[in-house]
């Protein structure tokens, strides 16, 4: 078999595209390397249509196989199973470009993987993932109208960086990436910290100027090993049956779509194709298969000539209007933070989990192994949609969803240094009539000022759809369920009132033009402003204290040389704490002692034990200790934690002492001052000076105690607690045992 490569520049990194060197009986088949990062990409499609699909049954896979990275997966099962969050955000990313360029009525099953096979750090996959389904597509014999060029931007010290590695992913303040044909959009991914319209529209111009390099470099690729394009069978309505059906049913669709109590509703929509499908399965038996397609051309025609001829939308509002919008924050007495966000017949309620650092959900990919503190969960019930079927495992569409709305808040979200907790934010949408996504990110904002975490702003989404035609576009602001089933454009934006923070775009066209682009991010933000009003009006700020609920965090920074003090002789020290506290103790490596505490007061007790355990002691110091033991030369006195001085029998009184027990026995305790310190760290100790009748006698200050009193928290706010949840420490988290012979430290993975 011939090899054939073309070669290209991305990014001051060379790309090269391979055909013919493996997986020849696929339809489609390429290697992309870029680096050490090599991905295969593949197209298949199936030889005859699918029966009775009433759309294009197109399946994108992103797999990722550990040996990549030089790994052993991890657990018990080594073969791997479910994909993990990022394989299935980066398949929708492959799916969602790819898709509108496919033949309308197309039924032939086609299915696209991408599998890297090398990866580098310095050079990410999942772009180049993009660019082998596209190439794989773009030679074979699979009918469709690509390539297309798809590349990420970031923005570092100012400065855009094109194929960014991922060390500059995570130091740049926006991460951008566009996929489209050569001067078109069909996709657009943004995770920014509050970035402007203006920052994002340059950044947009240059993605596609790198994305036609890619097409370019693809073309030449076909123009030496390309197939010729098959014909397959194109499911489309008679046309003479259509315009039938339309006679007699026109009328009554026009109507059903100008009732507001109805177009507010998906399931209103639904019980009227229904009526409809059975009255027309009776009237045309033998034709059953093309009525749902027939209705669906009706509905999408009806609802198009109402905005383009008429400029009115189903629900009566205006093209810039927005739905009726409410909030409700605090609703659920027991949950740590909660909110109801409504917009229209959309609704959804969110709510706000804290918990300790070891709480958070370990991230475990081909490109790092981390943790991560701030999750968000997307949950779609049938009966949002007043449908009953299966309740299943969260689908792409979920992880999609609910992976968008933490995007827009992720760089939000308080440093680890200001607030110390996991939080794990769940959406449960009760109501969908469009746009749920964006009413999870709304009430994502609300639920996390009711749970009192500071974050930068407020965030809020909208959706902007658009109808057009070959003359005209229209774009409309907040789409419904009816806009988006038979509208051209999913435009979601999210962000502050100072700039965006995400956004999502899809379409069912084969292309967006810059313009449109630039529309869309004027109409939502004019949007957002509103929506943010209405949130601000409802709760200004977050609120000054945590939940009673709640866990409490506090935060002790040790010398990382003391942390064997903590931890003690086969984790006896740290066990002991725990213990008689009630708290649990995650140490860092550099030396930072988070303590989650079942309430304020055990916490505050255990942060004083790890602070008397680690503090240094000072000459001239004045300590209430315990007399530990007794001889004819003095006592010694514990004044910290396992730290013992020795007050000479000179040193226990004002006059001559005889017999060491004559002033104290073990268990009484002393007010006693270091006096010194010696080379060998033994302290001297004295309570001259200290007692009432010495002439150099000084009132002593408050002392420290080896136990007991309180300091103030850090990150946590409020002194109230909760019971204490979970199921213990995590695997990664240190945890001795009574057999160990020394302190055997480990620690949880640097966040």
């Amino acid at each position: 078999m011939a090899i054939n490569k073309t070669e290209f520049e991305l990014g001051g990194k060379t790309v090269v595209l391979e055909q013919g060197k493996v997986a020849g009986q696929a339809d489609g088949a390429v290697l992309v390397t870029c680096g050490d990062t090599v991905v295969l990409g593949t197209a298949c499609m199936s030889a005859e249509p699918r029966e009775g699909m009433n759309f294009f049954p197109l399946t994108c896979d992103y797999e990722e196989r550990k040996y990549a990275v030089g790994k052993i997966p991890g657990g018990f099962v080594k073969r791997g199973g479910r994909p993990s969050e990022k394989a299935i955000l980066t398949s929708r990313v492959i799916d969602r470009p790819i898709r509108p360029l496919f033949p309308e009525g197309m039924r032939n099953d086609v299915q696209v993987i991408t599998m890297p096979l090398s990866m580098q750090p310095e050079v990410p996959a999942d772009m180049l993932a993009v660019l082998a389904a596209s190439s794989a597509l773009a030679i074979s014999p699979i009918p469709w109208e690509g390539p297309i060029g798809c590349v990420r931007i970031c923005r570092v010290d100012g400065e855009f960086v094109v194929n960014p590695s991922l060390e500059q992913i995570a130091e740049s303040d926006m991460e951008l990436t566009v996929a489209g044909t050569k001067g078109t959009v069909l996709e657009i991914e943004l995770e920014a910290s509050e970035v402007g319209e203006d920052v994002l529209m340059a950044a947009l111009d240059l993605a596609l100027a790198e994305n036609a390099k890619m097409i370019d470099a693809q073309l030449d690729l076909v123009a030496k090993v390309g197939k010729p394009k098959v014909e397959v069978p194109l499911v489309k309505p008679d046309a003479d049956l259509v315009e039938e059906i339309a006679a007699k049913l026109d009328g009554e669709i026009a109507q059903a779509v100008r009732n507001p109590d109805l177009s507010v509703s998906e399931k209103a929509i639904f019980d009227l194709k229904d009526r409809w499908m059975r009255q027309l399965s009776e009237e045309y038996p033998d034709r059953i298969a093309e009525l749902d397609e027939i209705l669906e051309k009706l509905l999408k025609r009806q609802v198009r000539k109402l905005l383009l001829e008429e400029g009115r939308r189903a629900d009566g509002r205006a093209i810039d209007e927005i739905r009726p919008l409410a909030c409700e924050v605090g609703l659920l007495p027991r949950v740590h933070g909660s909110a109801l966000f409504s917009r229209g017949r959309t609704q959804v309620l969110t709510t706000l989990t804290l918990g300790s650092l070891d709480e958070a959900q370990i991230v475990d990919n081909l490109e790092e192994d981390s943790e991560k503190r701030f999750m968000h969960f997307y949950n779609f019930p049938p009966y949002a949609t007043g449908e009953v079927r299966p309740l299943r495992a969260a689908g792409r569409r979920e992880v999609g969803h609910g992976a968008l709305a933490e995007k827009a808040l992720r760089r939000m979200i308080p440093s680890t240094e200001e607030f110390p907790y996991a939080m794990l934010m769940t959406s449960e949408v009760l109501e969908s009539n469009g746009s749920t996504s964006m009413a999870s990110t709304c009430g994502c904002t609300l639920a996390l000022m009711d749970a009192g975490v500071k974050i930068k702003a407020p965030v809020a989404g909208i959706s902007i759809g658009m109808i057009s035609d070959q003359d005209k576009k229209v774009l409309l602001t907040d789409i419904q369920a009816l806009e988006d089933f038979y509208g051209d454009m999913d435009f979601k934006v999210a962000g502050s009132r100072k700039g965006v923070t995400a956004i999502q775009v899809d379409t069912k066209l084969k292309g967006l033009d810059r313009e449109v682009v630039a529309g869309a991010l004027e109409k939502a933000k004019a949007a957002r402003m509103k929506i943010l009003d209405v949130i601000t009006q409802t709760i200004a700020e977050p609120r000054e204290s945590l939940s009673e609920y709640a866990p409490r965090v506090f935060v002790v920074e040790i010398h990382p040389d003391k942390i064997g003090d903590i931890i003690g002789p086969g984790g006896k020290v740290i066990k002991k704490i725990e213990a008689e506290t009630g708290a649990k103790l995650d140490i860092e490596q550099d030396g930072h002692v988070y303590i989650t505490s079942v309430d304020a007061a055990g916490g505050e007790r255990a942060k004083k034990i790890v602070e008397d355990l680690t503090k240094e002691v000072q000459v001239g110091e004045v300590y209430t200790g315990k007399v530990t033991r007794i001889e004819p030369f003095g006592a010694f006195v514990e004044i910290l934690p396992n730290r013992d001085g020795l007050v000479h029998i000179s040193q226990l009184a004002r006059d001559r002492v005889n017999r060491t027990e004559d002033v104290c026995k073990v268990g009484d305790e002393l007010l006693v001052k270091v006096i010194e310190i010696g080379e060998d760290g033994k302290i001297r100790l004295t309570r001259r000076g200290l007692l009432e009748g010495d002439e150099d006698y000084v009132a002593a200050p408050a002392a420290p105690r080896r136990e007991g009193g309180s300091r103030s928290e850090r990150g946590g706010r409020g002194d109230r607690g909760k019971p204490r949840g979970g199921s213990g420490r995590p695997s990664g988290a240190f945890r001795p045992r009574e057999d160990d012979e020394a302190p055997k430290v480990r620690f949880r993975p640097k966040k």
